[in-house]
């Protein structure tokens, strides 16, 4: 073989070689930044662009993708623990002209946290609204999006700044009592009742903890690598004393059963979404919804639990395609009338 053509066979396979065992690398030694680079590639695949916001000296940290239009803006909230990401696989069966923005939420990753601030219900609910009028979303009444803890926060946004939205998707949202105890709050009242409240199923600090959290959380059973469950940990463990903390200040009195308190006086056409599965909330919560909530369209997942965004990504974007396609027909009708 001729010296030439060897020697570029040569580089080419180093060429190939350095990103294969760069992959390798990461995956066995680093997994959670694996798992960081890949956020930030999907993020840029799906057209997401990370800004920051700032009120006074607070700062927001939030993603967003095309610019407002005729159709409502859409703000989304995600859930205790979580970050903007995670609406991720929502995004990807989004329309891409639709005005979307998914914030941080107060103390979670690039969003500022601080020991002075108040991270009760009400009090993540007056910050998200410090964004909203950051980032002027509100020029317009927007579409609100929130799960689990974002949607007890959507849901007293809602009744508290009903000016600033048209529309609302709670998807398993916290802050309902329920008529049926789930696996969750069966584990919690078992753990205040042994005094461990060292042991919140939704703070893990091991490869076996966060397994047990995606299966108390998912009715998928998916299957993720030994090193992928350490990344996910060693990304969380960080930040675990601030979980505790917001743990128990939105589980206290002032915050356990907010939306509840609040439900009443939401006026806007609202949209449950819920996991018929789910063993966090108790899926009898969308019920206490729809019996509050004059204008109020229910939607039960089957084969779904808690993390619907990620188990029905999907179908969980054509239903709120479908709902503001439908608020859009009532309104024209309603202007021709």
């Amino acid at each position: 073989m001729d010296m030439d053509v060897l020697n570029m066979f040569v580089i080419a396979g180093g060429t190939l070689a350095i990103p294969i065992l760069a992959f390798v690398a990461s995956f066995l030694l680093w997994p959670s930044a694996l798992i960081r680079i890949y956020y930030w590639y999907w993020r840029r695949a799906l057209g997401m662009q990370v800004r920051y916001a700032n009120y006074d000296d607070y700062q927001f940290c939030y993603s967003y993708r095309g610019r407002p239009g005729y159709r409502p803006s859409i703000l989304m909230l995600h859930g205790f623990s979580a970050h903007k990401d995670m609406w991720l696989s929502i995004v990807k069966f989004l329309p891409k002209n639709l005005h979307l923005v998914c914030v941080d939420m107060p103390g979670h990753e690039g969003t500022t946290r601080s020991v002075l601030d108040d991270y009760s219900i009400s009090g993540q609910a007056e910050r998200i609204h410090q964004f909203v009028e950051c980032i002027r979303l509100n020029r317009r009444p927007f579409h609100l999006v929130g799960t689990s803890m974002g949607g007890n926060v959507a849901g007293v946004y809602a009744a508290q700044y009903p000016e600033d939205i048209c529309s609302l998707t709670l998807i398993c949202p916290a802050g309902l009592p329920s008529t049926t105890e789930s696996k969750f709050i069966k584990q919690l009242r078992e753990m205040q009742e042994s005094e461990r409240i060292d042991r919140i199923p939704l703070i893990p600090s091991t490869p076996e903890e966060m397994a047990d959290m995606l299966k108390l959380c998912s009715y998928v059973r998916f299957k993720v690598p030994q090193q992928i469950l350490q990344g996910l940990v060693d990304v969380r463990i960080p930040h675990n004393d601030f979980y505790r903390k917001l743990f128990l200040e939105i589980v206290n009195e002032k915050s356990r059963h907010s939306l509840h308190e609040n439900m009443s006086k939401i006026k806007a056409p609202t949209q449950v979404i819920w996991g018929k599965q789910d063993q966090v909330l108790d899926v009898s919560g969308a019920s206490v919804l729809a019996s509050a909530i004059p204008d109020c369209h229910v939607y039960i997942l089957e084969n779904c639990g808690h993390s619907v965004v990620v188990e029905r990504p999907r179908k969980t974007a054509n239903l709120i395609l479908e709902f503001l396609a439908l608020l859009h027909s009532m309104g024209n009708n309603k202007k021709q009338a």
